[in-house]
């Protein structure tokens, strides 16, 4: 992490000294002095170019050697190749924070990304900041400061935006110019060489200009770095990310643009989730979001009440409420009697309160004030349909929502429907700070993610939960798979290191003859499981490799025989050692299948789903990063679709679910121990009313 008198170096700079400039006006060194200018920036600025010429007014140096020693922020609009020895200059000087603007690295190839890297080992030997490369600049509106190539300055406002695109830079100002929204920090984060979304977290998290932090990325440059950071910050600040790349398509197309490897979309998914960042769905999603985040307080609770003069809206926005995390509950009896005074005898006043097409301004204005009132609600959405009998009071009923929701500490969202009629209207309740949307859908969703961040932001601490462990033991283990060459851990030495993170295995033993099975079984105790042994060999029971329940040792023989023979014919390659015999599971189990697998960006990344169908066909996977806490175990088990089954409903006896996630902890903590383990397949976990086992598991040893 980057110390706070560099971050402040960037975005707090008394001085500036922008290195590239020509009397060109269309140069971007020329570009950024200007908007500079114009923004009121009233700090020192030091346009240099070889000649040392005036710059719009403004002396010039002719070297970056001969910049004063006071300089904070360097801008460097130079071809990629010169960059780097002018960072070494500045270093000297010293100037503890930099802006490359320039392109021509990661994004264009190898050449570019050798450059890059220089880039990089330059900064962090000399314990330098930079913003880029390809990046066009950033913007800090309490200092009028416009450090960036855009020469539209946003106003002032309490959102942080950053972004990895240009393109999404220029569209979210222009959004915001024309919304009447305006930004505390505006930050082009570009390729991130040196600073990426971490690191801008850490800064405004802290920063007293912000209230809500949203951003754009493809990639990120520390998975494990963000983790931590993000998770500090959505306990002081809702943070909205929009997260491009997540198709097969996207992830190729975003690794070229940003010149970075992508993780797995389910791993992205994962680190939102378990850091409370809220996900946009897209571009308006992220807007609307931001949006209703900086001007509403956060509801307390989920019960929303829904205020209309149209059914079918009301019918909508009520839909969207139970698909979420919204509660639509009836008003308090005091509530429903005061609004049976003014409301007419078909009013339906049960939530949504539906005053019908006939609604007037004083209606609306009454009925608000009373669920205003109300302590059964949290939050309250308006809706406004352009019916004929309230076109002429549309302004009216806006300067109405304005004045309650000045005296309401309830967020207020409302959804004005059509187009030309409630313009003006509109626009009254955005300049007012009052959230107006054109569906309810949208509506419903600001509300929905504002619930969910108070949630978030009030909910217990997790359990931190650390296992027994023998770690030189499991060390040693997968030392000697690397010493030996192999890539995987199957079997008993897989079941070895199980037994070193006492994950509850049963008791197994390599049989080479049927006699030698015979007399484990004796000793194990019948009945038993018999699975061909092979390293080669995953899907034994789809292969019919694997006997369940043999009760006496004639039947063991006779299932000695047939499957050996049978591996024998249908894999010819692979090399069979025996037979595994094996103690049975618990009785009534289920069959669990957990895996982890190393995200090149955040790490391990644990699923959990039920074996067989729901896992490879349906799809029904529940996913999170190590390490887990205990809260993250129960939600994973929770999480997937065919949780009732697990709870007995319909058929069969109710799970220990303790035990899965105490296997589910165990294994969280292999993945972190253990970084050798590129993958591990615990498949199945039989799972049932007395506890679980992992009856079968397998490791890739990088």
């Amino acid at each position: 992490m980057y110390s706070y008198s560099c971050l402040k170096a960037l975005f707090e700079p008394q001085s500036i000294a922008v290195i590239g400039v020509s009397a060109e006006n269309r140069d971007p060194g020329s570009m950024i002095v200007a908007n500079l200018l114009a923004s009121g920036y009233k700090g020192k600025i030091f346009p240099v170019n070889g000649e040392g010429e005036e710059v719009h007014g403004i002396s010039g140096f002719s070297s970056v050697k001969n910049l004063p020693r006071s300089t904070d922020l360097a801008i460097i609009c130079l071809p990629a190749a010169e960059v780097t020895p002018v960072v070494e200059l500045l270093a000297d000087i010293p100037v503890r924070a930099v802006v490359v603007t320039s392109e021509g690295f990661g994004e264009i190839g190898r050449d570019g990304y050798r450059l890059e890297q220089e880039l990089f080992r330059t900064a962090k030997q000399n314990d330098m900041i930079i913003l880029g490369p390809n990046c066009m600049g950033l913007m800090n509106t309490a200092l009028d400061m416009n450090a960036s190539l855009n020469p539209e300055f946003t106003s002032p406002g309490n959102i942080a935006f950053f972004s990895q695109s240009g393109a999404i830079c220029s569209t979210a100002l222009d959004w915001a110019n024309c919304e009447g929204v305006g930004f505390s920090k505006f930050i082009s984060l570009g390729n991130k060489a040196v600073l990426g979304e971490g690191t801008m977290l850490s800064y405004l998290a802290d920063d007293e200009d912000t209230k809500v932090i949203v951003g754009y990325c493809e990639t990120l440059k520390d998975g494990q770095d963000f983790l931590r950071t993000a998770y500090d910050t959505t306990f002081k600040k809702p943070l909205i990310l929009l997260r491009a790349g997540e198709t097969p398509a996207g992830a190729r197309a975003a690794s070229a643009h940003a010149g970075a490897l992508t993780g797995a979309t389910s791993a992205y998914n994962a680190a939102f989730r378990q850091t409370g960042v809220m996900q946009a769905t897209d571009i308006a999603d992220m807007f609307n979001l931001a949006h209703a985040f900086s001007c509403q307080p956060l509801p307390q609770g989920s019960n929303v009440a829904i205020v209309t003069n149209a059914g079918g809206p009301g019918i909508l926005a009520a839909d969207m409420c139970e698909k979420g995390t919204l509660s639509i509950v009836r008003p308090s009896s005091p509530s429903i009697e005061r609004m049976k005074t003014f409301l007419p005898a078909y009013a339906s006043l049960y939530n949504p309160v539906d005053m019908l097409a006939d609604a007037t301004a004083e209606t609306y204005r009454q009925t608000l004030q009373v669920v205003a009132e109300d302590e059964s609600f949290h939050s309250i959405l308006v809706i406004l349909c352009p019916a004929a009998n309230i076109l002429g009071e549309v302004e009216r009923v806006a300067a109405d929502i304005i004045a309650l929701e000045k005296e309401c500490d309830k967020p207020i969202v409302t959804c004005f429907m059509g187009s030309h009629s409630v313009e003006k209207a509109r626009n009254m309740l955005r300049g007012a700070g009052i959230p107006c949307y054109a569906f309810p859908e949208v509506a419903v969703r600001s509300l929905d993610a504002m619930t969910r961040c108070y949630r978030w932001q009030h909910k217990d601490w997790p359990i931190e939960v650390c296992f027994r462990r023998d770690y030189s033991k499991a060390k040693s283990i997968v030392d000697n798979c690397k010493i030996t060459g192999l890539s995987e851990l199957v079997e008993l030495d897989a079941q070895n290191l199980a037994s070193a993170y006492e994950l509850p295995v049963p008791e197994t033993v390599l049989a080479r003859t049927s006699s030698q099975a015979a007399k484990a079984a004796k000793r194990i105790g019948y009945p038993v499981a018999l699975k061909v042994a092979s390293p080669q060999i995953e899907r034994k029971e789809e292969l019919g490799l694997v006997v369940t329940g043999i009760q006496g040792p004639q039947e063991l023989r006779k299932a000695f025989m047939e499957i050996t023979s049978r591996a024998a014919r249908r894999c010819k390659d692979a090399y069979i050692t025996g037979c595994l015999v094996q103690a049975m599971g618990p009785k009534d189990a289920h069959e669990i299948a957990i895996h982890f697998r190393r995200d090149p960006q955040f790490g391990p990344l644990i699923s959990f789903s039920l074996a067989g169908l729901h896992e490879d066909t349906l799809g029904d996977v529940s996913s999170r990063l190590a390490p887990l806490a205990l809260n993250d175990a129960q939600e994973m088990i929770r999480e997937i679709k065919a949780y009732p089954i697990l709870r007995g409903v319909r058929f069969g006896h109710a799970v220990n679910l303790g035990a899965l996630e105490d296997i589910l902890l165990m294994v969280s903590q292999m993945a972190s121990d253990l970084p050798e383990i590129q993958e591990a397949e615990f498949n199945p976990v039989l799972a049932g009313p007395d506890g679980a086992v992992v009856a079968n598991m397998r490791m890739t040893v990088r």
